[in-house]
């Protein structure tokens, strides 16, 4: 049976796993057994993808990013150049910790920049944006804007990526008019 997507010939991809049709997986990257990569999705150069983890759909995962056991990464996801995860919260080489594992989750359109690190255990929300280098120990709400170390919210962000700039608790992005409302829920499209 030919196959629905590409694989450079300098990365290997271990069966049984599930690769959706369009996804291209470039140079040097390891796919190991027991994953699920949706379609369209793009895998960088230098990237581990390991057994359990779930990609949706048009996930882009850029250079030097190892995605660890217990991710999950709905559609739309993109994760920058060398962000981390971890996957246990008090790792020891000595010590087995595979049965503690802590599931992560990004939902639908969550943004991770270059060189940040994601604490396991933590759900970001739908289409947050994590700034470069920032340090994520706590859960991130749906289109919070965070950075720092630890990160905090320092905005919101639209579906299309662009700071929201709140009049009370109504919003309009500047650039595609999607209207948003802020309350004690959050953030959320109208």
């Amino acid at each position: 049976m030919e196959k629905k997507y590409f694989v450079h010939e300098s990365s290997y991809v271990d069966e049984p796993c599930e690769i959706g049709a369009g996804t291209k997986i470039w140079h040097f990257s390891h796919i190991m057994s027991g994953c699920k990569i949706g379609d369209n999705c793009n895998i960088g150069q230098n990237v581990v993808i390991s057994p359990g983890v779930v990609l949706g759909n048009n996930v882009k995962i850029q250079n030097n990013v190892s995605v660890y056991t217990g991710v999950k990464c709905e559609d739309d996801v993109f994760l920058g150049p060398s962000c981390v995860f971890t996957n246990v919260i008090n790792p020891r080489s000595h010590v087995s910790r595979k049965s503690e594992y802590r599931e992560t989750v990004l939902e639908r359109g969550c943004s991770i920049g270059a060189n940040s690190t994601i604490v396991c255990g933590h759900r970001l929300g739908k289409y947050s944006l994590i700034g470069a280098g920032s340090v994520v120990t706590k859960d991130v709400p749906a289109y919070a804007l965070v950075k720092g170390n630890p990160a905090r919210v320092s905005g919101y962000v639209c579906n299309c990526g662009e700071k929201l700039h709140f009049a009370g608790d109504v919003a309009e992005c500047a650039s595609c008019k999607r209207k948003y409302i802020k309350d004690e829920n959050g953030v959320r499209e109208v």
